[in-house]
């Protein structure tokens, strides 16, 4: 869910391995620019300082941006949240909703520093939280593999308005579900 003008913050949301990256490269890509802190090195301080900064860079020339993390609590999403409309962009959380076989099976796969030690997944598993609008988000799209290959995602605006025309619930208030294969976006 985007402003008039297009500004959105994408929060992406879900244990290591669920398909987060690949969802953003495929379907979030063309539009969206990306912070991930997995893209920092290593050495890197202040990686939250860090990803803020880089966040709020996107938004202030215009341009949306994803945030690639795994995003599990308000902790590390609120900030997220507050900084998208104080600068008056929408915050769109995408919840990768937790498949912990899957996700153990897809890092075993990774090599090098792209693979977490499984002790990290079950970690991120207990701090996990489905976010809502509640939690401040204009709008939150569940994630899944679509078995073909390409993504389901299911949404709802929020049901409260922010106060902006742009951020408004769609007049059905109907769940939305879109297939998504491909460069084209949700």
């Amino acid at each position: 869910m985007e402003t008039d003008t297009g500004m959105d913050v994408a929060v992406l949301v879900g244990l290591q391995a669920s398909g987060k990256s690949t969802f953003y490269r495929e379907c979030l890509s063309g539009r969206y620019g990306l912070v991930s802190k997995g893209l920092f090195p290593r050495s890197a301080r202040d990686r939250q300082g860090r990803q803020m900064r880089l966040v709020e860079e996107h938004l202030a020339a215009g341009r949306p941006v994803a945030v690639d993390n795994t995003n599990p609590s308000p902790r590390e999403w609120a900030p997220l949240v507050e900084l998208a409309h104080a600068h008056g962009a929408t915050a769109t959380a995408y919840w990768f909703p937790p498949d912990v076989a899957g996700s153990l099976w897809r890092n075993a796969a990774r090599e090098g520093r792209a693979r977490v030690p499984d002790v990290g997944v079950l970690a991120t598993l207990k701090r996990l939280r489905e976010p809502s609008p509640a939690d401040g988000f204009d709008a939150v799209r569940q994630v899944r593999f679509d078995g073909r290959g390409g993504f389901e995602v299911r949404g709802r605006a929020a049901s409260a308005p922010r106060g902006t025309a742009a951020r408004r619930a769609p007049a059905s208030g109907r769940e939305r579900l879109l297939r998504v294969k491909g460069r084209r976006s949700p």
